[in-house]
């Protein structure tokens, strides 16, 4: 179908039309996105940004020393300074990519919105080559514009997969989609850490490969993702603006209309607070892992060995979305995912009763990176099977929130369980709320009926219409 084609009609229903989907080269560029914007999350912000500028504050202030006062907040110390920043960045997102998302079905600009946000970020983790010395509040706010973009991008990303997939190639696409992103962004950190471990063989200094580090992300990220936006088609608005509306009031006044719309499809909200419960658990777990290794195996910092880990963690993550990807063709979506949580409780508790040894924490990893790509591309495709048609970047702005935003349940819950306790082992088995409400929650969810009221077709049923 070319561009003339996509422009003759500017009706929702021409949208969603079975011949307008299942493109492989439209669907191939959109899977390469995830495969370019993951270098910036292993290598940037999993990986590299953190201990980096904790040194610098460090360096500039002391190692317990003052970076800012915040008033009545308390006091930034350089060890709490990147803390701070992933903080703005995720409290930016849930005040501003809902309404955002509301903006992308009201134009026909999702596109190229999310090229803008694309590059923004590209720019932003490009200058990040550039911080050195006492420039460590300039790397903050960088990281925090290229975080908020970042995140901004993915909402119009997320909103293309029902666009561009019939309801039966939905799962597939999305793991593969997922799997493509474990793939680079694993490729490029494992170069940069070759890079960074070796610097002082190569005649340069440990902080110029991290430096050097940054700077490739950028380059990965927007340039791989000149392959998503040649490909991906541009689509008509899915709704009209309203008259004497902009395009900045209409986002709001839109996503007004899609918390009415939620109202509306039950299921979809119960499914969407559901979600926020559970993927609460899984943040939690990835986040605290690190800690929790450190202080039970080794009693002080081993980056080498975590680091070795997270690598790992990409790679086994591919095998892992795509093992899901064929368990939800066998059972079916829902089951999966709660094949998944399932085993998210199995990993805290193994952590508390069996985790002693190293080769125990590699046990570990496989199965988080197992369980990780399946539980998080099998719910971003049951989400996009229970959006009505026309208001797809809306509801994935609400649920990119759900995603970034809600992860303060589980730090919240374990940080108060290791100080009345002293034990990371309890702090991490407590955790185990989330997986347990979260199976529970999902297993008396009627997802095919929420479905249905949004107006979509299961994948067996897409098959045979």
């Amino acid at each position: 179908m070319t561009s003339a084609d996509h422009s003759a009609t500017s009706e929702p229903t021409s949208r969603h039309s079975p011949g307008d989907k299942n493109d492989p080269r439209e669907i191939f560029g959109w899977k390469m996105y995830d495969w370019a914007n993951s270098a910036f999350y292993t290598t940037v912000v999993a990986a590299l940004f953190s201990p980096y500028v904790t040194r610098l504050a460090q360096d500039a202030v002391g190692k317990q020393g003052t970076v800012m006062k915040l008033g009545f907040l308390g006091t930034v110390t350089a060890e709490s300074f990147p803390t701070l920043c992933v903080s703005i960045s995720v409290g930016v997102q849930v005040l501003f990519l809902p309404s955002l998302g509301a903006l992308g079905d009201y134009s026909n600009l999702k596109k190229r919105l999310m090229a803008i946000f694309c590059y923004a970020a590209v720019i932003a983790n490009a200058l990040l080559f550039f911080i050195s010395g006492n420039l460590y509040l300039l790397g903050g706010l960088l990281f925090i514009i290229a975080n908020v973009c970042f995140g901004a991008s993915i909402v119009f990303y997320n909103a293309f997969l029902p666009e561009i997939t019939t309801e039966d190639q939905r799962d597939k696409v999305s793991s593969r989609g997922f799997a493509y992103g474990y793939l680079g962004g694993g490729v490029l950190l494992g170069l940069n850490l070759i890079l960074v471990l070796g610097a002082e063989r190569l005649g340069i200094s440990t902080g110029l490969a991290v430096r050097l580090s940054f700077l490739s992300a950028a380059i990965w990220w927007g340039g791989f993702a000149i392959i998503t936006f040649r490909t991906l088609k541009k689509r008509e608005a899915a709704r009209v603006l309203p008259p004497g509306q902009n395009y900045f009031t209409a986002g709001f006044v839109e996503l007004r209309s899609t918390f009415r719309e939620l109202k509306r499809l039950p299921l979809t909200l119960k499914y969407l607070i559901v979600y926020l419960i559970y993927n609460d658990g899984i943040q939690t777990v990835i986040f605290a892992a690190s800690v929790f290794l450190e202080q039970e195996l080794f009693k002080g910092p081993n980056p080498t060995f975590l680091l070795s880990i997270l690598l790992v963690v990409q790679f086994v993550a591919v095998v892992g979305a795509l093992l899901f990807e064929r368990l939800a063709y066998v059972i079916k979506t829902k089951n999966a995912i709660l094949v998944s949580l399932f085993l998210w409780a199995g990993v805290v508790v193994y952590a508390y009763g069996f985790l002693h040894k190293i080769y125990q924490a590699w046990i570990m990893a496989i199965v988080i990176a197992i369980v990780l790509g399946g539980s998080q591309a099998l719910s971003r495709s049951l989400f996009s099977r229970m959006i009505p048609a026309g208001r797809e970047a809306s509801f994935f702005g609400i649920y990119e929130v759900s995603e970034r935003g809600t992860s303060w349940m589980g730090p919240l819950l374990f940080s108060i369980v290791v100080a009345r306790t002293g034990s990371y082992r309890q702090a991490l088995l407590s955790l185990i709320f989330f997986f347990v409400v979260g199976l529970i929650g999902l297993l008396f969810t009627n997802t095919d009926k929420a479905v249905h009221e949004a107006g979509n077709l299961e994948p067996w049923e897409a098959v045979g219409s």
